[in-house]
Parts: structure tokens; sequence; C-alpha cells
């Protein structure tokens, strides 16, 4: 129970609203069967919402070690007390998107929160491109890139922003990357299609206005997920756990910021990008 007293009225309905946190929301993330993704929906769950997981496959949540399956990821979430379905599916592929959407709306309700956590710099072999550059990256993987970040997300806000509209009521939050608002190399098309994601998600807020739907998008720094630590070189130096910023995010410190975008808290923010880099990309826009 909150306590109350000596509040206004106002302050106190801000403070019941805060309590009831996501209560009675759907909330589907894609690529959640292990890492940020994964961190999103248990944070998601945390708060009350009823939480759809999924992953390309059933067996891709145990590629670092997280879990067995994603029967087992959704299994772990329901135990904190709320429903829980899995999907699984590819975000690039219309059908499937329009079958994990109608299987998630059947088994939860409509679906009032989006988070497309899925994508990534995977090429068409399933693993990074090589070589990665702005010139020769090959064709079949900038396209493979193009189609997991820029594509996926754009094809899961078709099937699920409609019926969002027609409630009059929904979040969508799309992942952008640091990547996406500075000049790199390599992982140049990634930036491309992430800066992609970027302005599609301005657009979509922008068609959404009149209709209660908010669309914004994270673009977050480096994060520790397993992923990240299986694939990377890191830095010790940037583990750290002091009140310095000057180091990687954790898993977490992305899901809460997810999580207000996600709720009413944020309820006059649309078509907004948020930056989670401990102020490591300091520039306009």
């Amino acid at each position: 129970m909150h306590n109350l007293v000596g509040t206004t009225k106002g302050d106190a309905t801000q403070l019941e609203a805060l309590a009831a946190g996501l209560d009675g929301s759907v909330a589907l993330v894609t690529g959640s069967g292990r890492g940020l993704g994964r961190c999103i929906a248990q944070h998601l769950a945390d708060l009350g919402a009823a939480v759809a997981v999924h992953d390309i496959s059933e067996e891709a949540s145990a590629q670092y070690g997280e879990e067995a399956n994603l029967t087992a990821v959704a299994a772990a979430i329901a135990s904190r007390g709320v429903a829980t379905v899995g999907v699984t599916g590819d975000i690039c592929d219309e059908a499937a998107v329009a079958a994990m959407v109608a299987r998630v709306s059947e088994t939860l309700g409509p679906i009032s929160i989006l988070v497309n956590c899925a994508g990534g710099d995977i090429g068409a072999a399933n693993t990074k491109p090589s070589p990665n550059g702005a010139l020769d990256i090959s064709l079949a993987d900038a396209m493979a890139v193009l189609q997991r970040n820029f594509i996926g997300t754009m094809l899961m806000c078709r099937a699920v922003v409609p019926g969002m509209a027609l409630r009059n009521k929904g979040s969508v939050i799309n992942f952008g990357s640091l990547n996406a608002h500075q000049a790199v190399s390599p992982e140049v098309v990634y930036g491309c299609a992430k800066a992609a994601v970027v302005h599609y998600t301005r657009c979509l807020a922008l068609e959404m206005r009149d209709l209660g739907v908010r669309v914004n998008v994270v673009s977050p720094g480096p994060a520790t997920s397993a992923r990240f630590l299986a694939t990377r070189q890191t830095d010790p130096r940037m583990m750290g756990e002091g009140p310095s910023l000057d180091r990687y995010a954790r898993p977490e410190e992305v899901a809460r910021v997810v999580a207000f975008l996600a709720s009413d808290q944020s309820s006059f923010v649309s078509g907004q990008v948020l930056r989670i880099d401990g102020a490591a990309s300091l520039y306009a826009a």
C-alpha cells in the first residue's frame, strides 16, 4: 500500500496510477527469449503486464546459455504471477508475424504494448557480416541486416498498431541504436537500418497522433547482455558498479526506460528518441 497522507488529490491520483503499474496491459516483446528483450519482458511482468515472449525459434534462448528454450523463459516469467505466452517466428515473414499476433491476442487479449527489440547486426549466414563496411558488405548480408531490423520492425507495427488505433490506446517502443545517430565503420548497414527505424518511428507517431497511440524509439549504447559479453571484447574498466556513467549499461537500466515509455507516466511523449548511453553521445537531434 502507498501512503497518501499529506498529498493533494492530484498527487494521490498520480501515486495510485504508479502503484497500479501496467495492470491490465498486454505486452508483446520481440526478441525476448534472451538478452535485453528478456530483461524488458521480465520488468513489464513485474509491473503487472501480461507478457508474450518471442524468439525466432524455440531453441534460440539457449544460444548464450541464458535458458534451455523459449518455453522455459515463458514459465519463468509466468512464475512472477502474470499471464504469459511464448510465440516463435521470423519477424521478416509477414505470414509468421500475423500468426504470432493472432496467437497473442487470442491467448492474452488485445496487445496494448509492442516492444520491437529483435534485430542485430546479423547477416545472411546468421553471423556478423564480414566484410562489413560501406562499400564491401555483400548484398545478401546488407539485405539480411535491413530485413532483420527495419523491415521486421515495420511488419510488427503493421500487424499490431491498427488494433491499437481502433481502441485509441497503445504504446510502441522501437529499438534504434547509437549507430543510427552517428557515422560508424564497420556496421554501416546496421547503422543505416537503425536510422530507418528511428525515422519510421517519427512518421508512424505522426500518423497515430489523433488516434491515441504513442510511438517512441530507444537507442541504447552497449549493455551487458549475455550476447554482448559473449561476442565482444569488453573493457574491464567499463564494467564498473560505482556512480560513474562512463561504463556499459546494465540491461535493467534499458528495461526501466522502456517501461516508462510503455506506461501512462509518459502519456504525452510520442515521436521521440531516448538515447540510453550515460551521456556518451552529447549532441542535438
